[in-house]
């Protein structure tokens, strides 16, 4: 994957402390200028957290391969044109002000059994703060997407729905992150940025959905029970061990009145990169409740090869 050019924060580091030492020799003996020694040796010696692994994202509707697409949106044996094909397959890409700092993309389909929709938000974290990583920011934005989706520690049971509030404090988090200095240097801030058009208009009536991942708190509101369907614990939300530095999958069933439809969403950690990936059935039968097992291991199997590609 091709990625701009660009100047590790080490060696900004060791340039800028290499122009405070020929400072300090150019400026004579003075009776001042132990002092001036003194500042430059504390400014020399301030350690700046290292940046994280990527400087830049790619294109997101370009990034999975193909053929996974296709198999995550089947058809009902319709045919479809070429240009039926490329429209559905392609993904339109989510507009956004910076796409070294958020990409996203979203793809639709709509048969005679329901509609598939997949979603695709990539995060790319920056540290503000010169003592904080940029690697460690992202870890604090991923937990708390982790806590506000309800996630078990492993070994526990699943936790009650979280809160409002805890979706809200994710989203705002994500939302300053995305900013973050942006608008003192007077960029444009778009607060919708990185959320799937598509997938929210479609959840209107069912859920809410919050920085392109589906709210908890709205999607398990209804009761699977109420469709006659008891969860599996083998497909229960749960974190993941095989994706990125951090990964967990959260699998929801909405039966509401909008709609029967099964939400899986899987987020991903790697350094200072966030993967955030959601894949809905919606039934046009409701007596039919769409299946967590097809739907959990087409969701993983994306999300593993999304890792593998940011790795590479």
């Amino acid at each position: 994957m091709q990625r701009k050019s660009f100047v590790p924060g080490a060696a900004l580091v060791a340039a800028a402390a290499l122009a405070v030492g020929i400072t300090g020799c150019s400026g004579g003996s003075t009776a001042g200028g132990g002092s001036d020694d003194a500042k430059g040796g504390a400014a020399a010696s301030t350690q700046v957290a290292e940046p994280g692994k990527y400087q830049t994202l790619p294109e997101a509707c370009r990034l999975p391969v193909r053929s996974t697409v296709r198999g995550m949106l089947p058809g009902d044996g319709q045919h479809l044109s070429a240009q039926e094909a490329e429209k559905i397959y392609a993904g339109q890409a989510d507009v956004t002000y910076n796409t070294d700092r958020r990409v996203g993309c979203h793809w639709k389909r709509e048969t005679t059994a329901g509609t598939r929709h997949l979603t695709l938000d990539i995060q790319r974290v920056v540290s503000y703060d010169s003592t904080v990583s940029d690697d460690d920011r992202a870890k604090e934005i991923y937990t708390k997407k982790e806590l506000a989706a309800g996630i078990p520690a492993d070994g526990d049971t699943p936790s009650a729905t979280p809160s409002p509030s805890a979706s809200e404090s994710a989203s705002k988090d994500g939302d300053e992150e995305k900013d973050g200095k942006e608008k003192d240097k007077g960029k444009a801030a778009d607060k919708g940025v990185g959320k799937d058009v598509d997938a929210n208009a479609a959840r209107q009536d069912g859920k809410a959905a919050t920085d392109g991942t589906s709210s908890p708190s709205a999607s398990k509101s209804a009761s699977p029970s109420a469709a006659g369907h008891t969860p599996d614990p083998s497909t229960a939300s749960r974190t993941l061990d095989d994706l990125g530095d951090a990964a967990f999958l959260d699998d929801a069933l909405a039966t509401a009145d909008s709609g029967v439809h099964r939400d899986i969403t899987v987020v991903f950690r790697t350094s200072n990169v966030i993967v955030t990936l959601t894949y809905d059935q919606w039934s046009t039968d409701k007596t039919r409740v769409p299946e967590s097992q097809e739907l959990q291991d087409k969701a993983h199997a994306l999300a593993t090869e999304l890792a593998d590609t940011l790795s590479e």
